[in-house]
């Protein structure tokens, strides 16, 4: 069970959640004007002045010097740089399959897929009921996702399986993300709170310029439509970075595996938009596979 002694990862963690679903509610309603990159894009390049604003805040506030960019640093901060424009640009394109709630759900894996990653990568092995977490956790995935186990149709392109693979790829990089944020900020070996918003702004810069440039390369159209929604962009900028910052932060402060768990929070947030602002229906199936997904997260938290 996680420690309460310090209470400052648990207040960034719920910022982090409530605004990931809001943010992702905006980036829901911008992938139908843009194309995946494009919106993926967008979370970095409007949040970037608002994160280079809150790394000087932060700098001042804590009376810091930037501390200096080791190796170790670049590397496990470069490499998360990939990992989470691709899970972002998968979660984008699982909207084109599920609903948002669903598709929400099947990225939500990724509290789960943190804890396998961790064990497999990171010397950070799970216990009896900590692998008892991890089915549940597929179970309740599978039945979100309605697969049916045909072997000469289950990869045969249909919708289901194209939004399943979506999702779980989406959790995916976003785990791997999450643990490589932490490792990156433990990294620079000084003040928590300095080195989570080094790492942020360090990531967002990259990620934009490798963004903006894939984008420009592919379709210059999609960057004029960055502009002309700007209202929309602006809004998902300032959430992403708020997000970020909860989630940079609390990853720096405690186990990836507890704050990706109690991230699961969002899920209720993820619901309350689904009824009232896309006015999507969610089957009693989906219900008991989101059920299960949390379920196995509290699992994990609580007796892992």
């Amino acid at each position: 069970m996680f420690s309460l002694l310090d209470p400052n990862w648990i207040y960034f963690t719920l910022l982090a959640a409530t605004m990931q679903a809001i943010r992702t509610a905006g980036q829901k309603q911008l992938s139908g004007k843009l194309n995946s990159m494009a919106t993926t894009a967008v979370r970095y390049a409007y949040a970037l002045p608002f994160a280079w604003g809150y790394l000087w805040w932060m700098l001042e506030f804590r009376d810091a010097a930037v501390p200096t960019l080791n190796t170790d640093f670049l590397i496990y901060a470069l490499i998360a740089c990939v990992t989470q424009i691709i899970g972002t640009a998968c979660l984008v394109a699982a909207f084109r399959y599920k609903n948002f709630a669903v598709a929400t759900s099947l990225a939500k894996t990724e509290a789960i897929q943190v804890a396998i990653v961790g064990a497999l990568l990171f010397a950070a092995p799970l216990s009896f009921m900590g692998w008892f977490s991890v089915i549940v956790g597929v179970v309740g995935v599978f039945l979100v996702s309605k697969v049916r186990f045909n072997p000469r149709t289950m990869f045969a392109g249909s919708d289901a399986t194209a939004g399943l693979l979506f999702g779980l790829a989406a959790g995916l990089g976003l785990a791997v993300t999450t643990l490589l944020i932490r490792e990156s900020s433990l990294a620079l070996h000084t003040d928590l709170l300095v080195s989570a918003a080094v790492t942020l702004v360090f990531m967002i810069t990259v990620q934009t310029l490798m963004s903006i440039s894939y984008v420009y390369f592919q379709d210059k159209h999609q960057l004029v439509l960055m502009v002309k929604h700007w209202r929309l962009c602006l809004f998902i900028g300032v959430t992403s970075v708020l997000g970020s910052i909860g989630w940079f932060t609390g990853a720096s402060l405690q186990t990836a595996a507890y704050v990706k768990a109690l991230g699961q929070v969002e899920f209720f947030i993820t619901l309350a938009l689904t009824y009232r602002l896309f006015k999507e229906k969610i089957t009693t199936i989906e219900y008991l596979g989101m059920f299960l997904i949390i379920l196995s997260v509290v699992i994990l938290l609580l007796w892992a």
